[in-house]
């Protein structure tokens, strides 16, 4: 069993670091609710799209460390190694910012994940040489397929059900935030414990 994970917004949790950015930057008022959505919603609506890539530069590059792993995360991580079961980081980002700037994004993802523990193999199972940072969402599909993913964790409805998917992949969509509707092409979890009830069970079960 090869359990594939993305980063961005699965592993990580990144609204703290975002309402901090934008208070300090006095692109919205302090009142805003410290979420991602609310901050990048507010400054669409002001026409302020290149504040918000600039914020993005910022909060995946040299802030990123400020971001937080969301809960039960690495427990699920530390089950998995418990179990036998592999498991893989699978993203994709640009290297560099498109605005701002020229932070290396990818160097910035491999910062957090040593920062926050994520690569004490002993306890996670991960090494650097699990994560793999794709350019574009199609290498990060042939990513998952070459590996030979039996499960993909993803925070976002339309890579799940892209066309381009690879077959035979379980498809579980990360939703703490009930985003998105339920569908009968993915599994929706809303906790990192959820996520461990439906890919773990039977895997701990006779272990």
């Amino acid at each position: 069993m090869l359990i594939g994970l993305d980063f961005d917004n699965t592993l990580v949790r990144y609204d703290g670091v975002f309402h901090r950015l934008a208070v300090e930057r006095g692109l919205i008022p302090a009142e805003l609710p410290a979420s991602k959505h609310h901050i990048r919603e507010f400054l669409r609506a002001a026409g302020r799209e290149d504040d918000w890539t600039q914020l993005q530069g910022l909060a995946y590059g040299p802030r990123i460390t400020e971001a937080e792993p969301f809960p039960d995360v690495k427990r699920f991580l530390a089950r998995c190694r418990a179990a036998g079961v592999r498991v893989v980081v699978v993203s994709h980002k640009t290297r560099f910012p498109y605005r701002g700037e020229p932070h290396d994004l990818h160097a910035a993802t491999h910062r957090f994940l040593e920062w926050h523990g994520f690569l004490r193999t002993a306890d996670t199972g991960l090494s650097a040489a699990d994560v793999f940072l794709e350019l574009t969402l199609a290498d990060k599909l042939r990513r998952i397929g070459e590996l030979g993913c039996t499960a993909f964790v993803d925070d976002l409805p339309e890579v799940l059900m892209h066309p381009d998917f690879p077959p035979g992949v379980r498809k579980v969509l990360f939703d703490p935030a009930a985003a998105h509707p339920a569908d009968r092409g993915y599994t929706r979890v809303s906790s990192w414990r959820a996520c461990a009830a439906v890919l773990l069970a039977e895997r701990e079960a006779v272990v």
